[in-house]
């Protein structure tokens, strides 16, 4: 079994300053960030748990909910991924991705 700790970690760390920026600052461009990485986090966590099936790209719902976006697609991410410990890559990348877009976000 693979560990995801540190993805489920950081998912909900990057998802917790999101939903404590005020909306001018989710305005301000950060939302766009943050709704790219919840949407590669959702379409990785799909591509492993569903290979053959067509990506769902997760709906654009407002600045408000993007903090729980990352939280929930970091998280299924995590899931589907501890059922392949031979998949560590890209749990390491998904972990440097979340790091990426906290720094470009300024959090």
């Amino acid at each position: 079994m693979l560990d995801c700790t540190d993805l489920r970690n950081a998912a909900d760390r990057l998802a917790g300053r999101f939903r404590s920026l005020p909306q001018s600052r989710l305005r301000g461009g950060v939302a766009r960030e943050g709704l790219a990485l919840a949407r590669e986090l959702s379409a990785q966590a799909q591509s492993v748990e569903f290979p053959c099936r067509e990506v769902r790209l997760m709906p654009d719902e407002g600045v408000f909910v993007i903090g729980d976006q990352i939280a929930v697609a970091g998280h299924e991410l995590a899931a589907a991924l501890e059922r392949l410990p031979e998949l560590a890559e890209v749990r390491d990348a998904a972990v440097a991705r979340i790091e990426l877009a906290a720094k470009r976000c300024g959090l």
